[in-house]
Formats: C-alpha cells, structure tokens, sequence
C-alpha cells in the first residue's frame, strides 16, 4: 500500500510540473513578438531516488531558465549605437545637398560666374550706364546669395541643437525607466528571474544604444548600473543621473548632473551623430564659406580701388561690404553706389576699361586657396558630398552588421514557434499520461481499500 500511494504522489506532482512546463511553453508563444523577450526554458530534474530512507524519486521542475545572451545583446546594442550615428549623420548632411548643388543653373556658383560676367560685358561697354547698372544688380544678387548660403547653414545648425536637446530629453527619459526596473528588481527580490521586468529592461537598452553608447554592469541583487562612455554615471540603482545639453559656447557640449562636460564620452549614438554635424561639419562648411566670400569681397573691392569712376575721380565706397566679426557670408552686402561711381578705368586711361579687364580677370584667378571661386566653391559642396556619401556608405555597412547581431541573438533567445510547438505537444502528451497513470492508481487505490478488511 505504501509503494502505491508513493507513486501516487509522484504522479500527482508529475502532473503539476507537466502543467508549468506547459504554462512556461504558452507564455513563449505569446510573447513571441513581445521587444526585448527571451524565450524561457522550465528545466526539469530527476528527484532523488532510494526508499530505504524515503525518497520517492520522480520528476520535478528545476530553476526557470532564460536564454538570453549577454555578449548577443551587447553585439546588437553597439552596432544599434554605430548605426545611430551614422544614420543621423546621412539624414542631417542629406539636408545640405540643395544648398550646395554647384551644378544648378541657379544659386551661389551660377551668381558667382554671372557677376565677372558682367564685369566682362563692363569691358566691351565701359561707359554704358546699363552696363554699369547690371554690375550693382549682380552684385547684390551674389550677397544676397552668399547670405542664403549662410542662412541654410545656420538653419541646420539650429535644428541640429534642436534635435540634440531632444535627444538628451530621451536618453534622460530612458535612464529613469531603467532605474525603475531597478528599483522592482531590488524591491521584489527576483532579480533577473522575472521574465516581464526583464524583456522591458532590455528593450530599453536597445533603444538607449540608439542614442549614446553606454557599458552595463550587472549588480548582485539584479539591478544594471550604467555608464556613459565608461565613465559617466547614468543608472545606479534605483537612481538616474539626468544628462544636459549646453549651447552656452560655439561648440554644443553634454554635461553631466553636475555640470561637467562629458562631450568627449559621448562618442557613439544618434547623440554622437548629432555632435559631429554640429560641431565639426557645419562649423567647418560655413568656416570655407566665409573665406570664400570675403575672398570674393576683397578682391573685388581691392581692384575697384586702383580704378577711376566714371568722372575720372578715385572711388569713395567699397562695392562691398561685411562685419568681420560676425563673418562675412552672414553680413556681405553692397554699398549705395551709383553705376558713375563704378571704377571701371584705370588712372592712366580715364574713361577706358583697363580696370574692367582686370576685374573680369579676377574670375579666373587662382586667388582663393589656389582655387578660382567657382573652385573654391565646388570644393565646399564636394566636402559636403563626401561627407555624405561617406556616412552613408558606413550606414550601409553599420546596418548590415546589426541585422546580422540581431539575426544571431534571435538564434539563440528569440522564439520559434515551430520549436515550442514541439515543445506544446511533447508536454502536452506527457501530462496526459500522468493523468491516465493518475486514473489506473486512483481505480487501484480503491480496489485496495475495498478489499482491506473494516475491522
């Protein structure tokens, strides 16, 4: 009787662990789709046997296992963070190609080439008032241009400090929730054994890879403390350290909580991305934009000068003008100048066009770097194509190498529903027979009973 109501009991708790492993399988398929879930394995242990000393033996259910990778999810989350800068990259630089397309019929380099144009016709016709008025007006077209330029410029830097707060704002949103998985980790004492709290952390440090690279470390008690570059301090415990956005100097900067500049930690990431456009691209394009134009200003304004104006007088006013201090593509114009005022004799021949011929010489001078302005001008916008196509070709690359750290971590974590379909009918049967075991030693228990005599 004692053997059989032992194995009774085994059957019984055979029954209870068939039924997690098959509430363990059903939960996988659910959370199949779920951002962030590891598939979980319910392990099963052979229980002790020897009834000399009263162990019954059996099944019964060992630690829930979770099949989440560390170096897998490492892998996706640097190439999601090498991947996020060079996306960002490519979409603020994809911006720029209208404003320095040097092969439109239109815009700074057509104006350009129109203005020693017309200081060509200005030599044909030295003292055609027409003439001379078309030279103001082209002028004022390529300030107004050069103006345009700079304004673009200045336009995606603004955006890009825009996105940059932005950006901050969310790294500093996902620090906190972080934190609070923490927290209900420390509080509820699973640690890392809850399958809920763990695909949502987990899910957070994907999309926080997204915008900064960080280092986790993982804490006795379950709980991850993060790390800017390695060093900054973003997650301990249940407490987030808020990074700011600082726009106080030319150069954008991210401070930490104590306002420390931690810029340079920030190397990876949309947030990374987003520092290199504003504080290396752009700097440098307008930086050539402004030596173009005050080359052009210059130059102009210095020949005009060795002239006489149409009265034979020297010139009183420069053709153009800017604030050195502010920088010359955001402030060139040109002076109130009458089409007599414009310089277009030399001293030696009044009424000539001896300086109209130097002027439209200037065009094909190599006086700006080596380059004509046309050139020089072409460089900038090749600069901007380069860096473009460079980022784009490194996303290219960046994405193919996180589709294939994602593909190997679905390898090893991810669900297969063909696999836990397997799995669904292989406990599926084994509690079915536990329970028709349970039935012949229930009818049996019975029989036995009956027959044991009542006395």
């Amino acid at each position: 009787m004692g053997n059989l109501l032992t194995t009774l009991l085994n059957s019984a708790n055979a029954l209870g662990v068939y039924s997690r492993a098959l509430e363990v399988t059903e939960n996988n398929v659910t959370n199949a789709n779920t951002p962030g879930y590891a598939k979980q394995i319910q392990s099963l242990t052979a229980l002790p046997f020897d009834p000399a000393i009263g162990l019954p033996g059996g099944v019964g259910a060992g630690p829930m296992q979770s099949t989440r990778n560390a170096y897998a999810e490492r892998s996706v989350q640097q190439e999601q963070s090498a991947n996020g800068y060079q996306q960002h990259i490519s979409n603020d630089l994809s911006q720029l190609q209208g404003i320095f397309d040097p092969s439109s019929d239109s815009g700074l380099s057509t104006d350009i080439n129109k203005l020693f144009s017309t200081f060509s016709a200005l030599s044909i016709n030295p003292n055609d008032t027409v003439t001379r008025q078309t030279v103001l007006d082209q002028a004022k077209t390529v300030a107004q241009s050069f103006q345009n330029v700079y304004s673009g410029l200045a336009n995606a830097a603004a955006n890009v400090r825009t996105e940059t707060g932005s950006a901050v704002d969310a790294v500093n949103q996902l620090a906190s929730q972080i934190a609070d998985i923490n927290r209900q980790r420390s509080a509820s004492g699973l640690g890392t054994n809850d399958a809920g709290t763990d695909a949502a952390l987990n899910e957070h440090l994907e999309e926080l890879s997204q915008w900064v690279n960080f280092s986790a470390i993982q804490q006795p008690d379950g709980t991850l403390t993060l790390y800017i570059g390695g060093q900054t301090p973003l997650v301990v415990g249940d407490q987030a350290f808020s990074l700011k956005a600082d726009f106080s100097a030319p150069q954008a900067a991210i401070v930490n909580s104590q306002d420390i500049d931690v810029t340079s930690e920030v190397v990876s990431g949309k947030l990374a991305g987003m520092l290199q456009v504003a504080n290396v691209n752009l700097p440098s394009y307008t930086s050539d934009l402004n030596t173009l134009a005050k080359s052009v200003a210059d130059q102009v304004n210095t020949t005009l000068s060795d002239g006489v104006d149409e009265k034979g007088a020297d010139p009183q006013n420069d053709l153009f003008t800017y604030d050195t201090k502010i920088g010359a593509a955001a402030t060139i114009d040109t002076n109130n100048l009458t089409p007599s005022d414009l310089a277009a004799a030399l001293p030696t021949a009044p009424g000539g066009n001896g300086n109209a011929l130097a002027l439209a010489q200037l065009g094909a001078a190599n006086s700006t770097g080596g380059y004509t302005f046309a050139q020089f001008y072409g460089n900038i916008a090749g600069h901007v194509g380069s860096d473009l196509s460079d980022a784009q070709d490194a996303q290219n690359v960046s994405q193919q190498l996180l589709t294939q750290a994602q593909t190997i971590r679905q390898q090893i974590s991810g669900v297969s529903l063909d696999e836990e379909a397997t799995h669904l009918i292989q406990f599926q049967r084994a509690y079915q027979a536990v329970s028709e075991m349970l039935t012949v030693l229930n009818d049996l228990t019975g029989t036995v009973l009956n027959i044991l005599p009542t006395s």
